[in-house]
């Protein structure tokens, strides 16, 4: 289900007052890859309720380069709702998850093995409000990037 914040915070109040655990993942997810859903998997696992963060054209742009993203956000956004690890979508403009962290609060934001713990560029904010930061999903053998390298697309 893809949600704008304000619906998505409603649901995430009453999520947990249900007692649900809720998990935020996010990324952008330009073209799709087993990489991604592994991600996805492990972060479900730490949690009833899986929400994802879809970063917005704008900002795959800024991240990623000319070219990119391949795919329009809503299109993102609708395959990785598809996802049966995923309970809620959410496209994010800013240049950080930072503010979708402070909005919902989630007990856990999960972060795919090319980070650590302690180098989550947002580990402050999660630990500000007495969350955590987990590192999931299988090693960092895949990517978007080298996928297009193969098509001889841009990367």
């Amino acid at each position: 289900m893809i949600l704008g914040r304000e619906e998505l915070a409603s649901r995430i109040c009453a999520d947990r007052a249900n007692g649900s655990r809720v998990v935020l993942a996010n990324g952008c997810f330009d073209v799709l890859h087993v990489g991604h859903v592994r991600y996805l998997a492990g972060a479900r696992e730490l949690g009833d309720v899986l929400v994802v963060g879809v970063n917005s054209d704008e900002q795959v742009a800024r991240l990623k380069g000319p070219g990119r993203p391949i795919l329009p956000e809503i299109e993102r956004a609708e395959i990785v709702a598809a996802l049966e690890s995923v309970t809620y979508v959410t496209v994010f403009s800013e240049p950080t998850v930072k503010e979708l962290l402070l909005t919902l609060k989630p007990d856990v934001h999960a972060k795919g093995t090319d980070y650590t713990e302690d180098s989550v560029p947002e580990r402050d904010v999660v630990r500000s409000y007495g969350g955590r930061v987990a590192i999931v999903g299988d090693p960092k053998d895949h990517s978007t990037s080298a996928i297009l390298a193969r098509l001889g697309g841009e990367t």
